[in-house]
């Protein structure tokens, strides 16, 4: 390394921070501090967020609303096809890897259903590698998968994915940092200007501790609405694992979400 570059931390350097901002959130917790379901955006374990992380306050839009709106783009029921929401079928073969369906319903914070809104995902391959050409992970890309996929919730805000489970992959954030699996959601309400996006993560994942995205979300029980769960009734015989998850928009129980566009 050159002179004048400093090192990158250590997970042993990272994990320390990340027990230090929990221990303080904690205390504070303790001290009568009302919960904290989203991360602060300058999170320090998460080097980038640093850097990148929002320094002004949200600019209004003057004049009429519906002119932004206007200026979008906009899907309608006839848009998303009966298969946008399997992502096993989009080629000539099958993909490898660990086929699941993950299901769930989109609720505001009373529990009610919240229809026909559209549902994206994407993800990486079974490997850990997306089809992008920024990730230059030396994992092996699948030609019969490329990871996006979209639906429209139902009446009773029910959604469906039939996908591969993602593998783990390397990120340089500090030296032997890996994300756990995940699955990428983007919730859009009526139009393109209502956006939220959020990750979804698996059971038992051993990386969970060492992941300083994850552990941004420093209130264990917001943290844990992140995390899937099996569910056996949603495995479907000799074809795929269930995992069910559901997404609350708001209120004290809403899904933590990465920011809004």
């Amino acid at each position: 390394m050159s002179q004048g570059m400093s090192r990158p931390p250590t997970q042993a350097e990272i994990s320390a921070e990340i027990a230090a901002l929990r221990a303080a959130y904690a205390k504070a917790r303790a001290e009568g501090a009302p919960p904290a379901d989203h991360p602060a955006r300058d999170y320090a374990p998460y080097r980038s967020s640093l850097l990148r992380h929002p320094r002004q306050p949200l600019v209004a839009v003057a004049g009429d609303p519906e002119t932004v709106e206007l200026h979008t783009p906009v899907f309608g029921p006839t848009d998303v096809t009966e298969c946008d929401n399997d992502l096993t079928v989009r080629h000539a073969g099958e993909p490898l890897g660990e086929r699941i369906t993950v299901s769930g319903k989109l609720l505001d914070s009373r529990g009610r259903p919240v229809r026909g809104q559209l549902i994206e995902l994407w993800q990486a391959n079974a490997a850990g590698r997306y089809a992008h050409v920024r990730d230059r992970h030396p994992a092996p890309l699948d030609p019969n998968f490329t990871g996006a996929g979209r639906t429209l919730t139902g009446d009773d805000g029910s959604y469906s994915f039939t996908t591969v489970k993602p593998g783990a992959y390397p990120w340089r954030n500090h030296t032997n940092a890996w994300r756990p699996a995940h699955i990428h959601f983007s919730v859009f309400g009526t139009a393109f200007t209502q956006r939220l996006i959020t990750q979804m993560y698996f059971p038992g994942d051993p990386l969970f501790a060492h992941d300083p995205i994850l552990q941004s979300v420093t209130d264990d029980a917001a943290r844990e609405r992140l995390v899937a769960a099996y569910d056996h009734e949603l495995s479907r015989p000799e074809w795929s694992l269930g995992y069910r998850w559901d997404i609350v928009l708001d209120g004290p129980s809403a899904t933590w979400r990465e920011g809004a566009d």
